[in-house]
């Protein structure tokens, strides 16, 4: 597994060694060790999700104010435009995201470590997307920042208008969002 520098350095775009043939092809999507060796830290994952979505499904940006969750996401079919924002008020990229192509063709993961808002929009017919989360969902403590803020400017990559939940609809702007310290 290598990991690709981003913009922010706590976010890793991670792309396998995959080997493949006319039979098909194997990789190795997630190794404890190898991966605490690139974050630099111990991580437990404690939960795994999958959502199925529609093109031009858009969900986020969401986080969780208390029991902040670290991601590691991936797509297992078709493809996302995933997104991370910093919402770490003490960091040198505080209010700045990172977004990334997933595909179930590149294999690729993101680790988005806690303090990050987080997003994506499926840019195919259907995307499948799965991730690992540091801690648990607490529904109560879940927040959203408006995909759309004009303070992030994050050029979704669009065809026509996103399909979004009730709750996304009302996501709050970033200036006024909770954050971390």
């Amino acid at each position: 597994m290598n990991a690709i520098p981003q913009a922010i350095p706590e976010v890793m775009l991670l792309e396998p060694q995959v080997h493949g043939d006319e039979r098909g092809f194997f990789f190795e999507s997630f190794n404890q060790h190898r991966f605490e060796e690139m974050v630099g830290a111990p991580i437990a994952f404690v939960q795994d999700s999958h959502s199925r979505s529609a093109r031009n499904v858009l969900r986020g940006l969401h986080y969780q104010i208390r029991n902040p969750q670290g991601k590691l996401v991936r797509v297992i079919t078709g493809s996302v435009f995933d997104v991370a924002v910093d919402l770490r008020r003490s960091s040198s990229t505080f209010g700045r995201w990172v977004g990334n192509v997933l595909s179930a063709g590149n294999k690729r993961q993101m680790w988005i470590p806690p303090g990050f808002a987080h997003g994506f929009l499926a840019l195919s017919d259907m995307a499948e997307f799965v991730y690992k989360s540091t801690d648990y969902y607490f529904p109560e403590h879940e927040r959203c920042i408006a995909w759309n803020d004009p303070q992030l400017g994050i050029p979704w990559p669009l065809d026509g208008l996103p399909l979004l939940s009730a709750r996304d609809q009302h996501g709050n702007p970033f200036a006024s969002a909770e954050i971390y310290d």
